[in-house]
């Protein structure tokens, strides 16, 4: 019976995250349906084949600019080329087309620069303070799109409501980069369910992990430049959201779609637990879409045309890692 309840609790997160993501879908066709799949697709068709592959493009530009970010927190002789990270974070966004929860992405992130060539303590404890930087440049983004919120739409009640988990977020965001200096027992925990291995072999790994992440930490200028070129990142994406609006015959100005984006980035940030915010982004940019005056239609086929580019370029990372495991696989068979 004890086994049994174990088992089951091991399954619960997964069970919750398919409920959810089934949830989020439901929500996100419901829109749609509301507005009329037929609007919506004639504001895709807008953008056309030519406009998806430059925005795909676009987009790999800013995947570039985030593996950088990554990548510079790794010090020689321990860094290798940047592809492997590339990879890795490729890889880690490829979570957005699955039911996984976020935590989910960084480790299959970390597993897929590990294997393309990076250490596996050091990708994962260059992954942890990746996941920092990138967390304190989003939370700089979103109080910049509050700001410019506010500033156009003074005393709205939303205003109060975003600032509220701006301030939880930074206190979570806090304790995050507290933990990495002093969370031995939460590393070892982390490693010893990962490896099932004992829990000497797991304490091992949880301190070459923390050695990883004092080194980083000890080279200010990396975190800072990694910080740096995640912001660099978020405004790139509110660029390319305003392109696509360009494409779609809307012309927002810079500005709106810059407070736009960074506030459905706190959305999807509160949707923690749905997968892929579905239907939490897609409900988000209508009621944002609405305070500045762009047509639901348009906002949900920006949505639309956003998840299909997490498509087009979560697919092949995913091929690509799974055949470099692949061969891990066969090689090491090989030579028994």
């Amino acid at each position: 019976m004890q086994g049994a309840s174990k088992e089951s609790a091991r399954h619960l997160p997964g069970v919750i995250a398919v409920l959810a993501l089934a949830a989020g879908l439901a929500a996100a066709t419901v829109l749609v349906n509301h507005y009329g799949f037929r609007t919506v697709a004639s504001s895709l068709l807008e953008v056309g084949w030519s406009g998806f592959v430059a925005i795909v493009v676009i987009h790999l530009g800013i995947v570039i600019i985030c593996s950088a970010a990554w990548f510079v927190l790794v010090s020689q002789p321990w860094r290798p080329a940047l592809w492997p990270f590339l990879l890795g974070r490729l890889v880690r966004n490829s979570s957005e087309i699955l039911p996984l929860f976020h935590v989910g992405g960084f480790l299959m992130g970390a597993r897929a620069a590990s294997v393309a060539g990076v250490s596996g303590s050091i990708s994962l404890a260059s992954t942890i303070v990746d996941v920092t930087m990138e967390l304190l440049s989003e939370l700089i983004y979103v109080a910049l799109a509050l700001v410019i919120f506010a500033t156009v739409r003074p005393g709205d009640p939303l205003t109060a409501f975003v600032t509220m988990g701006l301030f939880a977020a930074s206190i979570v965001a806090i304790i995050f980069t507290a933990a990495q200096r002093h969370g031995f027992a939460i590393l070892g925990a982390i490693a010893n369910r990962l490896t099932r291995q004992s829990t000497a072999v797991a304490a091992d790994r949880a301190a070459a992990i923390n050695k990883c992440i004092e080194v980083i930490h000890g080279r200010f200028s990396a975190p800072v430049y990694g910080f740096l070129l995640h912001l660099s990142g978020w405004i790139a994406g509110a660029a390319e959201a305003w392109f696509a609006f360009k494409l779609m015959g809307t012309s927002p100005g810079f500005a709106a779609v810059f407070s736009i984006e960074g506030l459905v980035c706190a959305a999807r940030a509160a949707a923690f637990a749905v997968p892929s915010a579905l239907g939490v982004q897609e409900g988000a940019y209508v009621v944002l879409g609405r305070l500045y005056g762009i047509r639901p239609e348009t906002v949900l086929a920006l949505s639309l045309l956003k998840r299909a580019r997490d498509v087009a370029l979560g697919i092949p990372p995913l091929i690509a890692w799974q055949l470099m495991e692949g061969g891990r696989i066969w090689r090491r068979l090989h030579a028994l």
